[in-house]
């Protein structure tokens, strides 16, 4: 039986997962709970693992690190600091310092964005937008939704999906690329597509896994976009709308 090997250029690091699940968990990132975000960490790289994701090797060292600040602030202070030692500083720190770096980083990266859609939009022209769906309804607002948004949604979707063996991704009967196609289709017909109402239609595990990869593989090649309205709210996937070109 062939597998299928998703490989995807649109998953953020390691530190992005990290900001996520603090975010995702309301705590102070001066203050992260180690053990429980190490844990949950821990969960979305086992998840991610076993849909075969070519996970890159900054999580593993995300990881390993995680691990190593756990067992640290697990120790006895009067275990870790001998005699007249004088005690390092929060084992957290380092992490902390990269954390906010980045962050900062992707807030500059965001009002960059912000601004080259901005001056692109100074020429706006008419495009066509796909039957029942107008650009300033509720179906073009949010935002863009990540990886880890989507992973988040799906697991808690396998929750209620009956078990079976959820190592193995493809059979005869269920394709990635019949999904896809199946995707595609139904985004023609309906514009969009609620991420919740996907589930009703799945009829076991080993096709919710084989639908969720196909949903990688479209994004990947960028023939759908996925949304979200409100900070963990509903996930919506749709078309991206046609760009025009217009030489001056």
């Amino acid at each position: 039986m062939n597998k299928y090997k998703v490989k995807l250029k649109v998953f953020e690091g390691p530190l992005d997962l990290l900001l996520y699940l603090i975010k995702k968990n309301e705590v102070n990132i001066y203050d992260i709970p180690v053990a429980e975000i190490t844990k949950q960490y821990l969960t979305y790289l086992e998840f991610m693992r076993e849909l075969d994701l070519n996970i890159a090797g900054d999580f593993l060292v995300m990881a390993a690190t995680l691990l190593y600040i756990k067992s640290r602030m697990l120790l006895p202070q009067e275990e870790e600091f001998m005699d007249d030692e004088i005690p390092d500083e929060d084992p957290r720190e380092e992490l902390v310092k990269k954390l906010l770096e980045y962050k900062k980083f992707k807030e500059v990266a965001g009002i960059l964005k912000e601004k080259e859609t901005e001056s692109s939009d100074v020429f706006k022209r008419y495009v066509a937008v796909p039957e029942g769906i107008m650009e300033d309804d509720e179906e073009c607002q949010g935002f863009e939704a990540s990886i880890f948004d989507l992973i988040s949604a799906f697991t808690e979707a396998l929750k209620n999906i009956p078990k079976d063996d959820f190592k193995v991704v493809l059979d005869a009967e269920h394709t990635v690329e019949e999904k896809t196609e199946f995707i595609l289709t139904l985004l023609d017909q309906k514009g969009v597509i609620y991420f919740k109402n996907i589930w009703y239609r799945i009829r076991s595990r080993l096709e919710a896994v084989v639908f969720f990869l196909a949903l990688l593989e479209l994004i990947r090649l960028k023939k759908i976009i996925i949304r979200q309205i409100g900070i963990f709210g509903e996930i919506k996937i749709s078309k991206p709308l046609p760009v025009l070109n217009y030489e001056l």
